[in-house]
């Protein structure tokens, strides 16, 4: 198994509408190995999406456990959503954007299927994180960004403070290259420090660092 390197937005790979699965060979269980390994050495990750490591094909990692006992460990390959509960806003990160946090809504209750590894197809009804982190995925299968959720940069974009950064130098600004956000963001955008990451639903407004 090998690492393999997360892709950061702007990477146009991002933006592809990934093909569905149709060979369960040796190709296919190699990358399985290799996203699980990536994710598992990925900081605060609890998924991750086969087109952020430039693979456009409908293939997720998932674990929302992560380090701890890996009992929640899924491949989901070919996912379709078939029921939904109503919205709340939540907020979650990215690998794909390090540096950001973001609020947005997702159903907090959600049922999918998805093809296993071995090519067996299964339902799943998931809740908290793990309903959030499906939707977040799913996302990057369709080429959807967590900044294509927002509905205001200045209230629901927010940047992490990194280390060793004064107050007096931190500012809130959209990632490079996203090109018509520049406009709407403020001198009084709110700073946010980071948030330790979180393995369980606790509140509505619960911080989930890396989603994928």
């Amino acid at each position: 198994m090998a690492v393999l390197k997360v892709l950061k937005y702007p990477h146009p790979i991002l933006r592809a509408q990934c093909e569905p699965i149709t060979a369960w060979d040796n190709s296919l269980q190699k990358l399985v190995d290799n996203m699980t390994e990536t994710m598992y050495d990925s900081f605060g990750a609890v998924g991750l999406a086969a087109s952020q490591i430039g693979e456009a094909a409908r293939l997720i990692i998932l674990d929302v456990s992560s380090r701890t006992t890996r009992e929640d460990y899924k491949v989901l390959i070919n996912p379709t959503i078939v029921d939904a509960s109503r919205n709340k806003v939540m907020r979650e990160g990215c690998l794909s954007f390090p540096e950001y946090l973001a609020n947005i809504k997702r159903a907090t209750k959600l049922t999918f299927t998805a093809f296993d590894r071995h090519g067996e197809l299964k339902t799943y009804t998931v809740r908290g994180l793990e309903a959030i982190a499906v939707q977040h995925e799913i996302d990057h299968l369709d080429g959807v960004l967590m900044i294509d959720r927002i509905n205001s940069l200045k209230t629901d974009w927010i940047r992490r403070q990194p280390k060793g950064e004064t107050a007096g130098e931190f500012t809130n600004k959209a990632p490079s290259g996203n090109v018509g956000f520049e406009d709407e963001q403020g001198e009084d955008s709110p700073a946010q420090t980071p948030v330790i990451p979180t393995v369980s639903l606790t509140t509505e407004s619960a911080p989930y660092d890396h989603l994928s």
